[in-house]
C-alpha cells in the first residue's frame, strides 16, 4: 500500500518565549522488507537558528533544533510518501514460554533491536503488579508466544475502554489501568508492561493509523491521528511480531511505523526544553491518504 502523509503540530504561546532546544521524531522510518520511504521532509515555522538530523540508539531518525526566542507560535510539518507491505506471516514459529527463555540465553547481542533492552522495567513502564496478574492469567493457556500476545492484547482490549479525555501523557500505567480506560498510548504501554512481566520482551512503537470511515461517509482530512502499538519478540525463529491492542488486531497496511523504544518516552513527537511564562495550546493532525 502506497500511503501520503501530512502530519502538523503547532504550539501557541500566551507570552513571547525564551530560546529553546527540542528534538523531533515524527518522519516515517525506512524498514527493509516491510516499509519503504519515498519521499519525506519536515517544515518548522519560523525557521530555527541551528537544525540537524542523527539517528538515536534505537535507529529512530531525530532531527535537532534551536528555536530563537520572542516566539507566539511555532509549527512543525512532516510530508512524506511511503511504501507500507503487508506481513505475510501466516505460520506460527513462535517459541513456547521455556523455548523462549532459552533462546534469550543464547542471543548475545546488545545492538539496538536486541531483545535485551526491551525486557526489563523502563522510565514510564515500571513493573506493575496488578498488570503482572493480569497478564498471567490471559496468558496462561497460550501455547505459544505468538498466542500470547494475542491473547493478552483480546484481553485488555475488552479491559479497557477507549477515552481520549481520560488520561495525559504523563498518566502512570499502573492509574490508566486502573481506571480501565485511555488512548492508544495507554493501551500499548500496559501491554508492554504485561508481557515484560510474562518474560518476553516488549516494545513501544510510535507511528500513524490510517482510518477508514463507515460505508457512506466522506473520509475527513486530518482526521488520521499518531497511533501507538505493540512489538513483541517471540523467540529466535519467529523473531519480532507487532500488536495493536487498541484494535485488538496484528499490525497490517494500515500501520505506517514512525520508531521503536523501550516506552513512549524513547519515541515522544517533540521533546526538549523552552522557558516559558503563561499558558499555551496545543493542536496536532494526521492525514493519511492511500494511492491507487
Amino acid at each position: 500500500m502506497l500511503y501520503r502523509l501530512r502530519l502538523s503540530i503547532g504550539y501557541d504561546f500566551a507570552r513571547p518565549t525564551g530560546a529553546g532546544r527540542q528534538l523531533l521524531r515524527i518522519s516515517p522510518a525506512d524498514l527493509p522488507g516491510l516499509q519503504e520511504v519515498q519521499q519525506a521532509s519536515i517544515t518548522i515555522t519560523p525557521k530555527p537558528t541551528e537544525r540537524s538530523t542523527f539517528t538515536d540508539f534505537f535507529g529512530n531518525e531525530v532531527t535537532q533544533l534551536v528555536l530563537p526566542a520572542g516566539l507566539t507560535q511555532v509549527r512543525f510539518d512532516m510530508a512524506g510518501r511511503v511504501l507500507r507491505l503487508e506481513d505475510e506471516t501466516e505460520l506460527d514459529l513462535s517459541a513456547t514460554l521455556d523455548g523462549l527463555r532459552a533462546d534469550l540465553n543464547e542471543v548475545i547481542d546488545l545492538g539496538p533491536h536486541s531483545p535485551h533492552h526491551f525486557l526489563r522495567p523502563s522510565p514510564r513502564i515500571p513493573q506493575v503488579g496488578p498488570i503482572a496478574d493480569f497478564a498471567r492469567k490471559a496468558c496462561t493457556a497460550a501455547a505459544t508466544m505468538r498466542e500470547a500476545v494475542e491473547c493478552l492484547g483480546l484481553a485488555l482490549h475488552d479491559h479497557m475502554r477507549f477515552d481520549a479525555r481520560a488520561t495525559e501523557v504523563d498518566t502512570p500505567v499502573a492509574a490508566a489501568f486502573a481506571g480501565r480506560h485511555g488512548v492508544c498510548q495507554d493501551f500499548s504501554q500496559i501491554m508492554v508492561s504485561g508481557l515484560r512481566s510474562f518474560g518476553i520482551p516488549a516494545a513501544y512503537v510510535s507511528g500513524f493509523l490510517r482510518t477508514v470511515p463507515p460505508p457512506g461517509k466522506p473520509r475527513l482530512e486530518g482526521a488520521d491521528a499518531m497511533h501507538a502499538w505493540v512489538r513483541a519478540w517471540t523467540g529466535a525463529e519467529a523473531g519480532w511480531c507487532e500488536y495493536d491492542p487498541t484494535n485488538a488486531c496484528f499490525v497490517g497496511a494500515d500501520h505506517v511505523t514512525i520508531g521503536y523504544g523501550r516506552d513512549y518516552g524513547d519515541v515522544a513527537p517533540v521533546t526538549g526544553s523552552m522557558r516559558l511564562a503563561g499558558g499555551q495550546s496545543t493542536s496536532h493532525s494526521v492525514d493519511i491518504l492511500a494511492e491507487d
